[in-house]
């Protein structure tokens, strides 16, 4: 059987949404508080992760670290996943403090990885990994979008295709 490729997945502009003038409706996300903050929690990530967990290993890849499996499993219907330590490098407004973590989680494995705050660095990362990598950005405010889950889903496809082919 062929090893699924990662998925790496934020949390903040992923999952809990933030920065939108006109809250979603609430058929599509919830108002929870979180340790001590109120976050608005897309209930359409939860399905969409759940979909991709069939083609993908997720992981946490969120300044939560090991926070994220306290509430979201429940809240999204998703088991507990791994998750990167980032031994306090967490910087609001962009993601490159999370390459060295990413880097050693995935070795030489083909990884996806959604987050809304990507920086150059990130896509460079990206483009001189020696394993396929796909970034996928996200907006703060809509988070993981239907069109975010079936690229992902189309990628994880055509890599089971050509590991498939090379046998």
């Amino acid at each position: 059987m062929a090893v699924k490729p990662i998925l790496a997945v934020d949390v903040d502009g992923v999952i809990s949404l933030f920065g939108f003038d006109d809250p979603p409706d609430r058929s599509q996300a919830r108002f929870e508080l979180i340790d001590g903050m109120v976050h608005c929690i897309s209930l359409r990530a939860g399905d969409r992760l759940r979909r991709l967990s069939e083609a993908f290993e997720l992981i946490w890849a969120t300044g939560w670290e090991d926070r994220a499996n306290d509430v979201l499993p429940g809240l999204l219907g998703l088991p507990e996943l791994p998750y990167l330590t980032f031994d306090g490098a967490a910087r609001f407004g962009t993601a490159h403090w999370k390459l060295g973590p990413l880097d050693e989680y995935a070795r030489d494995r083909a990884m996806a990885w959604i987050d809304d705050s990507f920086d150059e660095s990130c896509y460079e990362w990206a483009r001189v990994r020696s394993a396929p990598t796909l970034l996928v950005p996200t907006e703060s405010s809509l988070g993981l979008e239907e069109a975010h889950a079936d690229a992902l889903s189309a990628w994880a496809a055509q890599l089971a295709t050509g590991a498939e082919s090379q046998k």
